[in-house]
Order: structure tokens, then sequence, then C-alpha cells
């Protein structure tokens, strides 16, 4: 749409008599009353003083742009008024308004006002276009001053559009650092490319930068980066690049090429509303990724404040306890009480929906429940999860042979009804108490493990953290330590947060002892690498790892384990499960042996890094 399409000679001003914000406005209302735009003029005022009143449209520069959108209006219309003395319009710069642009909208248009507002403000940002408009003699040097701007703009708008233009998605089971770290390498390489790129990242905040269907439509190709649920049916008919996260990390050159060649197969709804992307990782680790995903937000805000409690004494929650102390009870009831005791029904609700959809979800809940309140704990919410999930698949199979007319049924009554009591008499009967027994069985070994064995498990638990920084491996020793605080055992969970902390804050440390091994840009990441590691974000080291894995990974696992190793060995545990150094305070042992081991982890991978990389010249 053109703004001469709707400014005519007709609703041009030259001079404005008006010398105050509300005569302006009644004086081009009636330009458009008389040139037969208003059904109302009245009611065509009352909604753009309401439109004033929410904030000025004296956008500052000279100009003001009042519009609305009204049943008031016949048609469309813009109404332009120029003052060479200028108006108090209440403009943003609280300068005078000299140029003013009416917008009037019938109150059914499709957006019109807001494609003539978004031009309009286009064209005026120019300080050569709007010289041209102050300074023009007549109505039509206005006009042709305008097509002239619009065509140059249309021109320039089609040349972008001829661009080929790819769309991306990213996600990662957190949704904390994979997610961004994807859509930044994808974006930053597109540049570099000269490629038009929009990315939709999906993180814990929840969907920003959503793309729009027509974006959709006009793509040449979309890439799905993710390791969790995204919405997918609405790629329909489109060339879709389906990987894991981490490639977009890695190897983002190579998604792009493949996106601009259409190197990727036309992808089909299903059906549903959600579908997981990635055909690379199997089902079991995608489905456990959701629940934890999840589940996490109840597990890092429970347990800090259960941590926080034990400030005030290991007993001071207990009422009968001598140092009893009514905030850490508040603090426990909420943390431990309210928020750790939905986690692992939580857990298993969020993987059986990831396996049976919606009708999984209560089941899951169900079993989850039963899991926690029946001393199953953490492995009986995994085994409640999948049982649930995949029981309802069941039943969906089984009830299929019934008639179409009791499909509006099966959601509402038939899935909870069956999945609820099967996964129940499943749990309560079979999976409960061999699984509470494990668990005893688990905790004793663990509590009873020497020395020796408690530096080993560290060193394992430790490396883990860093083989993949943030991947299937790490989330399996991160998950593990989740359960054993579940099950009252702290020690693991340090060395997993210490062994996760340790590779971006030793590759941290090494861009600042060993500069001449890194780039000017590499430098720079290390600076952020200090806060990655400092709260706990292992992914901080990943770009580091892709840009040089033969050095950087092995250098980043000796380290981790180091750290892991030595947390045990100075019998640290962590009952939060996460935090970074702001939980360091709260640890039971002594913190400055827990700062020590990260430190000491971390040195160690900064020399290796240190030693093994080359110089590098810019």
């Amino acid at each position: 749409m053109r703004i001469t399409d709707i400014l005519t000679e007709d609703t041009i001003v030259l001079d404005l008599k008006s010398k105050t914000k509300t005569e302006v406005i009644e004086e081009l209302a009636d330009v458009l009353e008389k040139t037969g735009k208003l059904y109302d003029r009245e009611m065509f005022l009352e909604a753009i003083f309401a439109r004033e009143a929410q904030s000025t449209t004296g956008i500052g520069e000279g100009i003001a742009i009042p519009h609305a959108k009204t049943k008031a209006v016949r048609t469309p219309a813009v109404v332009f008024g120029r003052s060479k003395e200028g108006i108090d319009y209440d403009a943003l710069d609280g300068k005078r308004s000299h140029l003013f642009f009416m917008i009037a909208a019938p109150e059914g248009a499709n957006d019109t006002h807001l494609e003539a507002l978004s031009r309009l403000s286009t064209l005026l940002m120019d300080a050569s276009f709007r010289l041209k408009i102050e300074s023009a003699s007549t109505k039509r040097d206005i006009i042709q001053a305008i097509q002239e701007k619009e065509g140059e703009t249309m021109t320039e708008e089609k040349q972008q559009f001829g661009k080929k233009r790819i769309l991306a998605v990213t996600a990662c089971p957190t949704g904390i650092a994979h997610t961004y770290m994807a859509a930044d390498a994808l974006k930053a390489k597109a540049k570099e490319m000269g490629v038009d790129i929009k990315v939709e990242t999906n993180g814990s905040s929840g969907v920003k930068n959503e793309l729009t269907q027509q974006e959709i439509e006009d793509a040449v190709a979309i890439i799905v980066a993710v390791d969790k649920q995204v919405e997918m049916d609405r790629f329909d008919g489109k060339h879709v690049i389906q990987v894991p996260v981490a490639d977009a990390i890695r190897k983002p050159e190579q998604l792009i090429e493949r996106a601009l060649k259409q190197d990727a197969s036309i992808y089909r709804a299903s059906g549903g509303n959600r579908s997981y992307a990635s055909k690379e990782r199997t089902g079991f680790y995608k489905h456990l990724m959701n629940g934890v995903s999840n589940m996490l937000p109840f597990v890092v805000g429970g347990g800090i404040l259960i941590a926080i409690s034990f400030i005030f004494g290991i007993k001071a929650f207990d009422p009968n306890d001598p140092s009893f102390h009514p905030i850490a009870k508040a603090l426990m009831d909420i943390g431990g009480g309210s928020a750790f005791a939905l986690m692992i029904p939580v857990l298993a609700g969020f993987i059986a929906m990831s396996i049976a959809d919606r009708p999984g979800f209560a089941p899951g809940m169900v079993g989850g429940f039963m899991a926690a309140n029946g001393g199953a704990g953490f492995l009986g919410g995994l085994i409640a999860g999948f049982l649930a999930g995949y029981l309802v698949v069941g039943l969906k199979k089984w009830f299929s042979r019934l008639p179409q007319s009791l499909e509006g049924i099966k959601p509402v009554l038939l899935y909870p009804l069956f999945g609820i009591l099967l996964t129940g008499l499943i749990m309560m009967y079979v999976v409960i108490d061999p699984v509470k027994a494990l668990n005893e069985r688990m905790k004793t070994w663990l509590e009873n493990m020497g020395t020796g064995n408690l530096v080993l498990l560290g060193l394992v638990l430790g490396g883990m953290m860093a083989v993949d920084m943030g991947g299937p491996i790490n989330k399996a020793a991160f998950t593990f330590g989740i359960a054993m605080i579940d099950a009252g055992n702290y020690a693991p969970h340090a060395a997993i947060m210490a062994g996760g902390m340790v590779p971006p804050l030793g590759l941290a440390i090494a861009t600042t002892l060993f500069k001449k091994k890194f780039t000017k840009a590499e430098r720079e990441a290390g600076k952020t690498c200090y806060i990655m590691g400092a709260s706990f974000i292992t992914e901080g080291a990943i770009p580091f790892a892709a840009a040089d894995p033969g050095r950087v990974i092995p250098s980043i696992i000796v380290g981790s384990a180091v750290a892991g190793a030595l947390t045990m060995m100075f019998g640290i545990g962590l009952p939060a499960p996460h935090g970074g150094i702001f939980v360091i305070p709260i640890v039971k042992g002594n913190p400055l042996l827990y700062v020590l081991a990260i430190l000491i982890g971390s040195l160690v991978t900064a020399f290796m890094v240190g030693l093994w990389k080359k110089e590098v010249k810019e």
C-alpha cells in the first residue's frame, strides 16, 4: 500500500491556522469531514484524543502522526498539515512540531492505519525528505516528494525481499544457554555470509522472536535445531533441516548452506500441534529431557530454599529442636514441602506427556506422586513417567477400535480413567517396593564408600560434566546428582557442580593468562565465561571446544575430573542443585575447600589449554 493511495491534494493543508495541539487535531479532522472520509466527526475526535491520552503521537524531529481506527471513518485516509511557526504538541523531544500526518482507518480495515503509520515513520526518519516536505511550495510538490521517496523505499524492500531468506528455531532442554548460543551462532554466520535470517528461540522464559506464518511461507528453508518439543506442524510443506541444537553452535555455516540449497526433505505435519524435531536423539533421551527441563525450576527454586534454611541450623526447621527458627521452617515448608515435593510428579508427568501427548500427563503426574510418597524417589518417578506414557499410547491403539461417535469422550474420560488406574496399580503392586529397596541400598552403598571410591566417583562425575558440556552425558550426571539430593546424599552433586563450573572458568583463565593463544573474539568470549562458569553454565565452553576440540575437550575433562575428585576428598556436600558461586556459602563442609577444588580444576584446564594451543595470528 502506498501513502499516496490515501493522501490526496484534497487532504493537504499547506498552512495550518491552529496554535495548539487540540486546535490542530480539530482542523485536520475538519478536512477529513469535508472530503467525505468520516461518518461522525465527534466520534472520530473522541478516538483520536483517546489515543493521545495513552501517549503522545508527537514523535519528535518536528513530526506528529495522530491516528485512530474507528467505525466513525468511512474510508481510509491520511490528511497532512504544515505549520511554519510550529505547534507545541507535547513531542517526545520537547520541540515544536511542524509536520502533521493524521491517519484515519475504518474499524473493519485490515490494519491500514498501522501499515501507513509504519511506512510514514520510515520515510520521515530521512532528514532530506523532511526538508523537501517543509520547503514544498505546492500540494503537488508534496505528493511528488512522497511518491519519489516511496518508490525508492519500495525498490529497496523488493531487493531485500529478493534475497533468499531462511528461518531457524533453537531450543535446548533447559532453555538457558544452548538455545541462545545456537541462535547467536546462526545469526553471526548468516551476517558474515550475507544471508537474511530470522531465529526463533524457545528458551526458559518462553518463545522469543516468534516466526509468523507469512515468514514461514516466504522462507527458502527452516533450520530446526532443538533437543526438546517445539511446534512443528506450522512448517508443513517446507524444506526443514532437523538437527540437535549443538549442530547450530558447532557448524552453523553448513546448516545455512544446506538451507540455501534446500538440501532437506519436505516436512509433513502429523496432525498434532507439537512434535520433536531432531531425529538424531534417541526417544528415551528426548522424553527424559522434556521431564527434566520442566522439573528444573521446581528443583532449583525449592532446592536453594532448602539449602538457605540450613544456614539457621541443620534442624532449625524442626519445632522440637533447640535450634528452631521460624524463618528456617518457612523456607523448608515452601522449598521442601511444596516446590521439592512437586519435583517427581512434574518429572513423570512431562515425560509421559512427551510420549503420549496430553492424555499421558495426568497418569504420569499420579504415578510420579505415588513414587514420591511411596519412597521410590527419583528413579521411581522416571519409571512412572515412561510407564504412564507408553500405557496411554497402548490405550490409544486399543480405543481406536471404538466407534467414531465415542471419539469425543476418549480424552476427557477413557484416557484419564484407564491411564490413571493402570499406572496406579502397576506402581502400587510392582514398582514402588522394589525401587524403594534399591534406593535404600544405593544410599547405604554411597554412605559406606571409602575415601578412595568416593574420589573415583567424583572423578567420573566431574569428568562427565565436561564431555559434552550440556549434552546427554552432562545431563545424565546432573540428573543423577538431583536423584542423590532427593535421597538425602549431597556429596555427588557437589562434585557435579564443581565439574560443571570448571570448563568455562578454566577457559576464561586461559584467555587471560595465554592471550597470544586466542583470537580477539575468543578473548572477549573469555570474559563472558567468567560469569557463565561462576553461574554453573557449562555451555559457555562450547564455542572454544567447537573451534579446537582436539586440545580443548581433553583439557576441560581433566580439569573437571580433578575438581570432582577433590570435592569428594574434601568431604563437601551440596544440598542445592544449582546456583554456582551463590550457593557455595551453604555447602556442607568447608566452603573454602570447595572453592579451592574448583579453582585447582580450573587452573589445570587453563594450563593444559595454554600449553597445547598454538599462538594465533590475527
